[in-house]
């Protein structure tokens, strides 16, 4: 799928930083990997409802799978669809994964402080994801299991978590269609599993367009009956008229 003309906006985020912003229902959000190898760490919440948060237990379970990609959509708590993942050139986004903190990023790459590299200082997930949230009246109890884009995440028979390498490569993209007016928190922090023994988080590009209307025959709607109840749960939250499912 290719991005059409009529872009509303597309901005550059560097490694190691962070942003939040409003993806309004019937929009869409391609994140790009610039480089390759970039991890991006993802919260969303109902413009509406903060409370009313991306959902991860539910997402998985409803559609039998432990990590995202076409035809996935992620349910929030409340059982609605807060974006479905439209196109994807990666195929594999991590939701088990969680994010780095101030004392895992010192163990594992020592510290670099602002009052010494300025905007180049080491950033962890956990502080930067905060950060943003607090912009909209959140703050560290609106923290939940993430999605890490582009990073993939494998679990061995033993129950271990291994980071494969390569799962991204420069040009890779995601696009996600947002169903509800929602609040996204997101940061280009390194994956806490991250193989890389330096500190190199990777940039993204982030563009948004006006989505087409979504179809009866569309895969995300289509994907299950779970999806088929949360988007249903969707429209008549916003007083649409739900798509025929006879």
């Amino acid at each position: 799928m290719s991005k059409p003309s009529s872009i509303i906006w597309s901005e550059h985020l560097p490694g190691g930083a962070h942003w939040s912003g409003v993806m309004r229902r019937g929009t869409c959000l391609r994140i790009t990997d610039l480089e390759g190898g970039a991890n991006v760490p993802m919260l969303m919440s109902n413009l509406e409802v903060l409370s009313e948060r991306y959902n991860m237990p539910d997402t998985l379970k409803a559609q039998k799978t432990a990590f995202l990609t076409v035809p996935n959509a992620c349910f929030s708590d409340m059982g609605r669809v807060l974006c479905s993942v439209i196109s994807d050139t990666c195929g594999w986004h991590d939701t088990i994964g969680g994010i780095s903190n101030a004392n895992s990023l010192a163990e594992k790459y020592g510290t670099l402080n602002y009052q010494k590299a300025n905007n180049d200082y080491f950033k962890n997930a956990y502080d930067s994801l905060v950060n943003e949230l607090e912009k909209w009246d959140m703050g560290a109890k609106d923290m939940v299991p993430n999605i890490n884009w582009f990073s993939k995440i494998r679990v061995e028979n033993d129950g271990a978590m291994t980071f494969v390498e390569g799962n991204s490569s420069a040009g890779s993209y995601v696009d996600l269609r947002f169903e509800m007016d929602t609040v996204v928190v997101l940061s280009t922090a390194q994956h806490p599993l991250d193989t890389n023994p330096e500190y190199a988080p990777k940039p993204i590009e982030l563009t948004a367009w006006k989505a087409e209307p979504v179809q009866s025959d569309d895969a995300c709607l289509r994907h299950r009956a779970e999806n088929e109840r949360a988007f249903y749960n969707t429209a008549i939250y916003y007083g649409e008229k739900p798509h025929d499912f006879s």
